[in-house]
């Protein structure tokens, strides 16, 4: 099936408040070049090198989403196009983000990422950790970013209960976290679920899903 077919097919199943995040990363331009003729204007990427190499040799309405995780110095390698910032988990990465995004003149919108996996692999905060970082002074005066939701990953698993109970957790945390409002500070996404989890991951509370697979067929890591 097309690109095109496939992007068709998911929107179809889609309800028009969920945004869907084409998840491009090993995809070259041409493949991307596709599902952008067929509509599809915003696109996540893991790593930045690739993210930047993509964005200069693609156009420029392209909303691009860093959804992999961050080492605070390479943020200035995207500062001055990034769209989206999925996977903040430090007050430390924050600030960087937002020194790098005051040299552009920009607000830069993150997602704080919390740990609901029980893998060790996977990176995010605490609940606790997130409330100590709004309620610090020096998170009041970043004026450069804006932090407008919390993403997350669920274990690696076949097990839908426990994936069901995780993406649960993200929901509750970011009904707690949702009560804080600041000038750079205001939560309305969250964003999990990926093309096997993407259905549960709504029915859950999900308002950003992250789908490569199932738009762009199985990535070739080689």
């Amino acid at each position: 099936m097309s690109i095109k077919k496939n992007l068709q097919l998911i929107n179809s199943s889609l309800p028009d408040d969920i945004t869907l995040v084409a998840v491009s990363k090993t995809k070259p331009v041409e493949v991307i070049m596709e599902a952008y003729d067929a509509g599809h204007y915003i696109f996540g990427e893991n790593k930045i090198q690739e993210m930047v190499d993509k964005y200069e040799n693609l156009p420029k309405d392209i909303q691009w989403h860093m959804i992999g995780h961050v080492q605070s110095n390479k943020v200035k390698y995207m500062a001055s196009f990034v769209h989206m910032i999925h996977g903040v988990d430090s007050l430390k990465l924050l600030k960087e983000i937002n020194k790098q995004a005051k040299k552009h003149q920009r607000v830069i919108e993150c997602l704080f990422q919390i740990k609901i996996a029980k893998e060790e692999s996977k990176f995010g905060m605490t609940v606790e950790e997130i409330s100590t970082i709004i309620d610090s002074i020096s998170f009041m005066e970043l004026e450069n970013i804006k932090i407008v939701g919390v993403m997350g990953m669920a274990t690696f698993t076949d097990n839908q209960d426990q994936i069901k109970e995780e993406f649960l957790k993200l929901k509750s945390n970011f009904d707690h976290l949702k009560t804080f409002q600041s000038k750079n500070y205001s939560l309305s996404i969250i964003s999990m679920g990926m093309s096997a989890d993407y259905h549960l991951a709504i029915d859950c509370g999900s308002t950003m899903v992250r789908i490569g697979s199932h738009i762009f067929g199985e990535r070739n890591y080689n």
